[in-house]
């Protein structure tokens, strides 16, 4: 046996259930605490954030398959779906298409999964790729899907998925696994546990000509959001970005046999790690809000420019910290302008300032008692 599909036992995986108790149990803890802090945030900063959390994820599982997307066109198709706006002109149909598919599972997340919703995520994600011969429907081409890397004269098959000629009696397969382990269906499964198999299934299966990763960290994210009964927003494609070949290698190792205990292992500290990087964006959200209650009118235009653009960068802020250059670079100050500024920001407790002359460096002050 090469691939785990072609076993006699295919598709009832096994794993050590024991192994994963500890990580649901804090997965569950750590939902709690998310949704708590969350209801911390005002209603315009929950909207802001709703959309940078969906499209960081977005584009960080376009990202992992190599394809870098622009992050304003994707904001803007987010705010159009939400409703929020209007839609940018001009936008691409790649960063249309993931906008979609996101908002589509963020919005419908409850509803049982079918060959539709897939078919509709699929045309969403290629409906700019003219390459794809079959859209709205699973693959039919006779030659081999396979997963490859390397020149062809040392190409290297990383897996080999079922024939295309299978499709349908796979894909009813796992359609119906994925109902029927929902929380209220007739075979429960923990909430990571039944991510993690529902990721590694359907990527064994590889039912699409292209998109199949992208789809199933959707089935993923889908499948948490049904065990908690609210969309996660967890942050599990940055998450995997960051560590890419990790990801890559832990979905090789588990392609060949049935007994999954590593990759749900190896899943479920994942989502842990997302949890804590979502966790993070939500306090720094709080910070945020915080921040402009104790220093609002304080700042004159310039300031506010550079403050602004600071929190645009996010939780990791500008790499190594704010410089001069930065600051005279965002609000086209004059240096001895920039110095001032600057120097009022630290004495207003809004910047620490870190190092000399060169290598002085600004960072915000998010503590409350700045």
């Amino acid at each position: 046996m090469a691939w785990n599909w072609e076993g006699p036992t295919w598709p009832n995986f096994t794993y050590d259930a024991t192994a994963l108790e500890p990580l649901e149990a804090e997965f569950l803890l750590r939902s709690g605490q998310f949704i708590g802090a969350f209801k911390h945030v005002s209603q315009d900063e929950q909207q802001n954030l709703k959309i940078d959390l969906i499209s960081d994820e977005a584009l960080k599982t376009s990202e992992i398959e190599g394809e870098i997307l622009n992050r304003d066109s994707v904001q803007s198709s987010l705010r159009y779906q939400f409703g929020l706006g209007e839609q940018q002109a001009g936008v691409p149909a790649a960063e249309r298409g993931i906008a979609q598919m996101m908002v589509d599972l963020y919005l419908n997340f409850s509803t049982p999964l079918t060959d539709e919703t897939m078919f509709a995520w699929y045309s969403m994600l290629l409906s700019g790729d003219r390459t794809i011969r079959t859209i709205a429907a699973y693959r039919t081409h006779p030659e081999p899907m396979q997963v490859v890397s390397g020149p062809i004269a040392q190409r290297k098959v990383h897996f080999e998925a079922p024939p295309s000629g299978n499709m349908t009696k796979e894909m009813a397969g796992f359609i119906q696994w994925f109902n029927d382990t929902r929380p209220e269906g007739p075979h429960p499964l923990p909430a990571i546990t039944r991510s993690a198999i529902a990721h590694l299934y359907f990527v064994s299966i590889h039912p699409f000509e292209d998109g199949n990763g992208r789809i199933a960290r959707a089935l993923a994210e889908k499948s948490l959001a049904q065990n908690l009964g609210q969309p996660t927003l967890i942050a599990l494609a940055y998450t995997i970005q960051r560590k890419r070949k990790a990801y890559y290698e832990a979905l090789e190792h588990n392609n060949k046999e049935m007994e999954i205990t590593d990759w749900l292992l190896y899943f479920a500290n994942t989502v842990l790690e997302a949890q804590d990087n979502t966790n993070r964006r939500v306090d720094f959200y709080i910070a945020k809000t915080k921040f402009y209650e104790r220093l609002r009118g304080q700042f004159n235009e310039r300031q506010e420019k550079a403050i602004a653009r600071m929190f645009k960068e996010g939780v990791d802020g500008f790499r190594g910290g704010l410089s001069a250059e930065n600051y005279i670079s965002i609000t086209k100050a004059a240096r001895a302008t920039a110095t001032r500024d600057l120097q009022d920001l630290v004495a207003k407790g809004a910047l620490t300032r870190t190092g000399e002359l060169r290598h002085t460096r600004y960072h915000l002050r998010l503590d409350e008692n700045g």
